[in-house]
C-alpha cells in the first residue's frame, strides 16, 4: 500500500471546525484516504513526495445541486431575459421536449463533459438530478445515465407539470409508476414548490412517498417568491432546502432550528438577474450553508464553483472563508456526507491544489483558472479528466 506525502503547502484549509487553516502544512494519504494533517515540520515519512510549491490547499468542491441530464440549447431564452424578460421557469418544457428526442447516449455524453467540466475546476462530488425526461420511461432512463456519473443522484419527477397533463393526474403518476420505476436507480426525492409548479400540499404528498420508498428528501424552495417550501422540508427533515432566496422570518427560524442546509445557488440569480439569496441574514442566525451552481440549461448554465464562491463573496455578502466552505463542508453536509468536503484523517482524499497562495484568491482573482491540481480519492486527474473514459461514478 502506497502513501504519499502533499507537503509544501503554504496554506491548507481543511474544512474541519477544529482546525480550519494550517500554514507552512502537509498531509499524507494512504489507500485513498488523508491518512494525516499537519504542519510540514512534523509530517511523517511517505513511499512518495509531491511538493505543492507553497500553493494553497483546499478539500474538492461539493456541488450539492446540478442538474447534468438533458438536451437541447436555451440561448435564446437566455438572450431575452437579458433584454429584460423576467425567469418563470416555464423554459423548463422547452428543455424536456429536447430531452426526449435524445438517445441515451447524446444524453450520457453531454452529462460526462459536463463532469469533466467539474473536475477541471476543482469538483470531486456532484449530485446530479433527473426532472428533464417527466415520463416514467424518461425519468427513469436520466438516473440510469446519473448512476454512472455519481453515487448522489435524485429523482425530480416533480420540476414541473408537462404539457397538457393535468396536475392531480401527474402527481399521482410520479408517486406512483414513476417512483416505482426510479427508485431504485435514486438516493434522494426533489420537488419543485413553487408557483407554477407544485403547491405545498402537492410537494409534501410527493416527498412523503419518495421517504416511504427509501429515498431520502430535499426540495426547490422559495426561489420566485415566498412560500411553503421551506418550512415543508424542515417538517419533513429534508437535507436541504435549495434557493431560499425569498425567506420569511419564520423561514429562517425553522432553518436555524432544524437540520436542514440552506443550499444557495448564486449562478441562478446571475443568470436570471433576479435579487441574490442573503446568505448574512442566513449565516447570522446559525443556519448551515451550502454553496451550488445549479448547472441546468436555462437558468444557470455554469458548471463551476469558483465562480459561485466569487458571486458569493461579492454578492451575498459571505466572506471568502465562508464561501469556501460552504463550497466544501456545506454541501458535504447538504449531502449528508461526512467522507468528502474537508481534510482530515479518515476522510476522502479529494483535494484541490490553487495556483494561489491562499483560498481568498478565488474571490480576490474571479473568472481566473487558479486550479492547478486536481486529487480524487488521492489520485491525481488533472490529465485524466480530458479523457472520457477515465470519468467514474464520483
Amino acid at each position: 500500500m502506497t502513501t504519499t506525502l502533499l507537503d509544501g503547502i503554504g496554506l491548507l484549509y481543511t474544512g474541519d471546525p477544529e482546525r480550519e487553516e494550517i500554514e507552512d502544512a502537509a498531509l499524507v494519504v494512504e489507500d485513498g484516504r488523508v491518512a494525516w494533517v499537519g504542519h510540514s515540520r512534523g509530517a511523517p515519512g511517505a513511499d512518495e513526495r509531491v511538493d505543492a510549491g507553497g500553493r494553497a490547499v483546499i478539500p474538492g468542491f461539493v456541488d450539492s445541486h446540478a442538474h447534468l441530464v438533458f438536451a437541447g440549447d436555451r440561448t435564446a431564452e437566455f438572450q431575452s431575459r437579458m433584454s429584460g424578460r423576467p425567469y418563470t421557469g416555464g423554459g423548463i418544457r422547452t428543455t424536456v421536449a429536447a430531452t426526449r428526442r435524445a438517445g441515451d447516449a447524446e444524453l450520457a455524453t453531454r452529462a460526462a463533459a459536463l463532469v469533466r467540466e467539474m473536475l477541471r475546476q476543482g469538483t470531486t462530488t456532484v449530485e446530479i438530478k433527473s426532472g428533464y425526461g417527466l415520463t416514467v420511461e424518461d425519468e427513469r432512463r436520466s438516473l440510469e445515465i446519473a448512476t454512472g456519473l455519481t453515487d448522489e443522484t435524485t429523482f425530480l419527477g416533480a420540476h414541473v407539470v408537462p404539457e397538457g397533463v393535468a396536475a392531480d393526474d401527474y402527481v399521482r403518476l410520479v408517486t406512483g409508476e414513476m417512483l416505482q420505476a426510479c427508485a431504485p436507480y435514486a438516493r434522494w426525492v426533489d420537488v419543485f414548490c413553487e408557483r407554477g409548479a407544485f403547491d405545498g400540499d402537492q410537494s409534501r404528498e410527493i416527498l412523503t412517498a419518495g421517504i416511504r420508498a427509501g429515498l431520502l428528501p430535499r426540495i426547490h424552495a422559495n426561489q420566485l417568491g415566498e412560500g411553503p417550501g421551506v418550512r415543508i422540508a424542515c417538517e419533513l427533515g429534508a437535507a436541504s432546502a435549495d434557493h431560499c432566496t425569498h425567506l420569511t422570518s419564520a423561514d429562517v427560524d425553522a432553518l436555524a432550528s432544524s437540520g436542514t442546509v440552506a443550499t444557495l445557488l448564486p449562478g441562478a440569480e446571475f443568470s436570471t438577474r433576479s435579487p441574490y439569496p442573503d446568505a448574512r441574514r442566513l449565516l447570522d442566525a446559525g443556519v448551515t450553508v451550502a454553496l451550488a451552481t445549479d448547472c441546468n440549461p436555462g437558468s444557470s448554465f455554469t458548471s463551476s464553483m469558483p465562480f459561485c464562491v466569487a458571486l458569493a463573496v461579492r454578492e451575498m455578502r459571505m466572506t471568502p472563508l465562508e464561501a469556501v466552505r460552504a463550497a466544501t463542508y456545506g454541501g458535504a453536509r447538504a449531502l449528508r456526507r461526512t467522507d468528502v468536503g474537508w481534510l482530515r484523517p479518515g476522510s476522502r482524499a479529494d483535494l484541490v491544489v490553487l495556483d494561489a497562495p491562499s483560498y481568498v484568491h478565488l474571490a480576490y482573482r474571479p473568472g481566473v483558472p487558479l486550479v492547478h491540481q486536481v486529487f480524487h480519492s488521492g489520485l491525481l486527474l488533472e490529465e485524466d479528466v480530458q479523457n472520457p473514459s477515465a470519468v467514474g461514478a464520483f
